[in-house]
């Protein structure tokens, strides 16, 4: 298995900004499963580690130059990085439906399905032209346009849209002031993550190297204070 150095601008983005995504996510995780690990705290903490488990795959395979190992290696993290929401989703009808409606069955059913729908991916990946090309000199993804519409509208369609109607939902719901306002904090934390989502999507559909420098610092910036809105917002208060 060979190796190469990588540049700049992609070593930055893969071990410092998401290096630092990385192990701040391991802290959350650790400070609401410390608080309680019923299921409503695991549920929450999957998004977390969804993502978590996608960044160490891509500090893995970054430097690699198999391109058979990384092409499918790029789609482990890119399955788990946009898995993670579903969490969210379920999270909140969670929050807004009794249990006995939103039973564990129902919850499992909700993640199974969306996992499904998300593994067509593999397809678009292994195809000509529809899905990703990785290879020298930068050895960076270039996502075709068949493989960037897949994600932009599965993610959209699946988690982003019906995750604000039901925040909206939940927030119309509080009468406390103080309820509304966290969770308010949470709506704009889970804005950020979506927003630094569909740059990720756009950046790798372009495929320019200044682009993705400007998106590296961007999404650590966005992803460290969503995550920490987020965490204010529901995290603390899941006891």
């Amino acid at each position: 298995m060979s190796f190469y150095q990588l540049s700049i601008p992609r070593f930055f983005t893969v071990y410092i900004a998401q290096g630092a995504m990385f192990f701040y996510f391991i802290f959350l995780i650790y400070k609401i499963l410390k608080r309680d690990t019923k299921r409503l705290n695991v549920i929450f903490t999957g998004f977390y580690l969804g993502n978590v488990i996608g960044f160490f795959v891509n500090f893995i395979y970054a430097p690699m130059t198999d391109a058979d190992l990384v092409l499918i290696m790029h789609g482990i993290t890119t399955f788990f990085a946009f898995y993670s929401p579903i969490f969210i989703l379920v999270f909140e009808l969670m929050l807004l439906k009794p249990e006995k409606v939103i039973n564990t069955k129902k919850q499992l059913a909700i993640l199974g399905a969306y996992a499904i729908v998300l593994s067509f991916m593999w397809i678009f990946l292994f195809t000509e032209g529809w899905g990703v090309e990785i290879g020298p000199p930068n050895w960076t993804p270039h996502w075709m346009f068949p493989f960037f519409l897949f994600f932009v509208s599965i993610v959209t369609i699946c988690v982003v849209v019906p995750s604000f109607y039901i925040s909206y939902k939940i927030f119309k719901k509080f009468e406390d002031v103080q309820l509304k306002r966290k969770w308010k904090s949470f709506i704009i934390g889970l804005g950020a993550f979506y927003i630094c989502g569909y740059s990720v999507f756009i950046s790798n559909f372009l495929d320019e190297p200044i682009f993705r420098a400007v998106i590296g610092i961007t999404d650590l910036i966005l992803i460290i204070s969503g995550a920490y809105l987020m965490y204010i917002g529901v995290g603390r208060q899941l006891e």
